[in-house]
Order: structure tokens, then C-alpha cells, then sequence
């Protein structure tokens, strides 16, 4: 049984022993890897593995930056909740003060 691979299950996971990927008629020039030379094999599979595994992790940096700044944003909210209670509070105490202080002098 000769069966070639499909992309779901490859006939062998080796990039070194997989074909190329060959572009479409469907597809304009250039968006695909051009001619096969079996010399630049290495470097096209490099290249082409090594962009399919940056991809995810330019997502993931992305993503993560987005949640810090979230995270950021969040805690300075928190913040500023805490400074504006505690200003009310010191206000508060503040009046308190006041008023004792003139119950004391009016007696």
C-alpha cells in the first residue's frame, strides 16, 4: 500500500521527508513556495516551519500584552476607588472635628 499522506495524517511527520508545498492555480504568484529544488529543501522547510510557529506566539505575545494592559486598567480603577473613599472618609473626619471643635468653644 503506497498511500500518500494527507494533512491530517502525514505519511511521516520528518519535515525533511515531506513533499513541498506547491502553490494552486487558484492562488497569485508568489503567495506560495516557488520552485522545489531538492538543495534549498532545508531552508524552505525551515522557513516555512519556523513561520508556523511564530505566528501562534506573535498571537499569544499579543494577547498577553492586551490582558496586562487590562490588568493595568483594572488595578488602577481599584485605586482610584480606594483614594476617593478615603478622601470621603477624611472629609468625614474632618467635619467631626469641626463640630468638636466648636461645641468646645461654644461652652
Amino acid at each position: 500500500m503506497s498511500a500518500t499522506g494527507t494533512i491530517d495524517r502525514p505519511l511521516t511527520h520528518d519535515p525533511q521527508k515531506q513533499a513541498p508545498m506547491t502553490s494552486s492555480t487558484s492562488e497569485p504568484a508568489g503567495s506560495a513556495t516557488p520552485v522545489f529544488f531538492p538543495s534549498a529543501a532545508p531552508t524552505a522547510r525551515q522557513n516555512r516551519t519556523r513561520e508556523m510557529q511564530l505566528a501562534p506566539e506573535a498571537l499569544a505575545r499579543a494577547h498577553m500584552r492586551e490582558r496586562h494592559r487590562e490588568a493595568d486598567a483594572e488595578r488602577q480603577a481599584v485605586r482610584l476607588v480606594a483614594a476617593r473613599r478615603m478622601q470621603r472618609r477624611a472629609e468625614r473626619v474632618s467635619l467631626r472635628a469641626r463640630r468638636a471643635l466648636a461645641m468646645a468653644v461654644m461652652h
